[in-house]
C-alpha cells in the first residue's frame, strides 16, 4: 500500500564521537538530503570535544541556508557548573530553537519556543500540557511508548503539539554518571583516553550466550538491535508529524531517501524496508511500538545486513 502524508523527516543528533572531518563531510552531504530538520549538538559527553559550539553553530547556519529547520539539541545530563554554561549559551540563542534533553534546559527555555526531547519524559497529558504551557511547540514520543499508549496520549493533547517519533537507529536508552566505554578500558571517566573515537556506532554487548543484547556509547546505553518502524509507515500517519533518523556512520543518506520515498508513495513502505535491510549494522527491532519486549521484531525481511 502507498503511502502519502505530510509527515516531516527529522536527522538527529550525531549519538557518537566522530573525528572533526567525518562531522564536517557528513553535514555537508545531509544539506542536500531530504530532510527537513535537523538537531545538531553534544547529546552524550561533554568530554567531546571535536566539535564546540562555535562549529556547532557555522553548521547550523550553514543548514539553516539550504532551507533545514535547525534546532539545537542540549545535552542529556547535565554534571558540572561547565555543563550550565554550555546550556546557558545555547538556550539563550535567539535565532535557532532548542530540544531541550533535560528539566534544567526546559526551564532555561521556558517563554520560547522548544522541542521536548526524547529524554523528558512524557507519560501523560499533564505532563505534555505543562511543557506547553512553559513553551513546548514539539514533543519527541519516549522510544519505550507503544503505539496504544501514545494514541490514548494524543487524544488528550488539547494543545496539538506536533508529534515527532524515533524511527530508526539504535534506541537511547539510559545515560549514567560512569562512563562505560572508560570502565572496558579499565580506565577513569576523566582519563578516557576519548576511546569512543574508536566505536563509530557504540560498542555491541553481548549476553553470555552470545546474544547482541545493549551497545554501550559513553555515558549512553543503547539497544543493540536497530529500531526501524519503516514498516509501520501507513499508521504513522495517523499520529506522527515529524519522523526522526538516527545518523550511523555509513549510508544515513541512502536511509534517509529510502524513507522519503516511501512516505512520499514512490515506493511501498513493505519495498522500502526490504531495501533498507542491506543498510542495517545489526538486527532490527520494533517491540516497543508494538507493546512488547523492544528486542522484538514483528517481521524480518531478506537480511544482507552492511557489516
Amino acid at each position: 500500500m502507498e503511502i502519502k502524508s505530510t509527515m516531516k523527516l527529522s536527522l538527529g543528533s550525531v549519538l557518537y564521537y566522530w573525528p572533526r572531518q567525518k562531522l564536517l563531510d557528513f553535514y555537508a552531504q545531509a544539506a542536500d538530503w531530504p530532510v527537513d530538520i535537523v538537531y545538531l549538538g553534544e547529546v552524550v559527553c561533554s568530554r567531546r570535544h571535536e566539535f564546540r559550539l562555535d562549529d556547532w553553530l557555522q553548521t547550523a547556519e550553514m543548514l539553516a541556508a539550504s532551507g533545514k529547520e535547525v534546532v539545537l539539541a542540549t545535552q542529556a545530563l547535565i554534571e558540572s557548573e561547565s555543563d550550565l554554561k554550555t546550556l546557558r549559551r545555547i538556550a539563550s540563542h535567539d535565532y535557532f530553537r532548542i530540544e531541550a534533553n533535560d528539566i534544567a534546559a526546559v526551564r532555561l527555555a521556558q517563554g520560547k519556543p522548544f522541542v521536548a526531547g526524547t529524554h523528558i519524559n512524557v507519560y501523560n497529558p499533564q505532563t505534555l500540557e505543562w511543557l506547553a504551557e512553559a513553551g513546548a511547540f514539539r514533543w519527541v514520543m519516549p522510544v519505550e511508548m507503544s503505539r496504544t499508549l501514545l494514541h490514548e496520549l494524543l487524544a488528550q493533547n488539547a494543545r496539538k503539539l506536533e508529534t515527532e517519533i524515533f524511527a530508526y537507529g539504535r534506541l537511547p536508552l539510559a545515560f549514567s554518571a560512569r562512563c562505560f566505554t572508560a570502565r572496558r578500558y579499565n580506565l577513569p571517566k576523566d582519563s578516557c583516553n576519548f576511546h569512543c573515537l574508536e566505536a563509530p556506532y557504540g560498542m555491541t554487548l553481548n549476553t553470555r550466550e552470545g546474544q547482541p543484547f545493549l551497545a554501550i556509547n559513553g555515558t549512553q546505553t543503547q539497544s543493540a538491535s536497530v529500531y526501524t518502524l519503516m514498516e509501520e509507515l501507513e499508521e504513522l500517519a495517523d499520529c506522527a508529524d515529524v519522523l526522526r533518523i538516527s545518523p550511523q556512520p555509513e549510508h544515513t543518506g541512502e536511509i534517509v531517501a529510502l524513507f522519503r520515498s516511501a512516505i512520499d508513495g514512490i515506493t511501498t513502505a513493505t519495498q522500502a524496508a526490504h531495501a533498507l535491510a542491506s543498510f542495517l549494522p545489526a538486527e532490527p527491532c520494533n517491540g516497543y511500538w508494538h507493546g512488547r519486549a523492544g528486542i522484538d521484531h514483528s517481521s524480518h525481511p531478506t537480511q544482507g545486513m552492511h557489516t
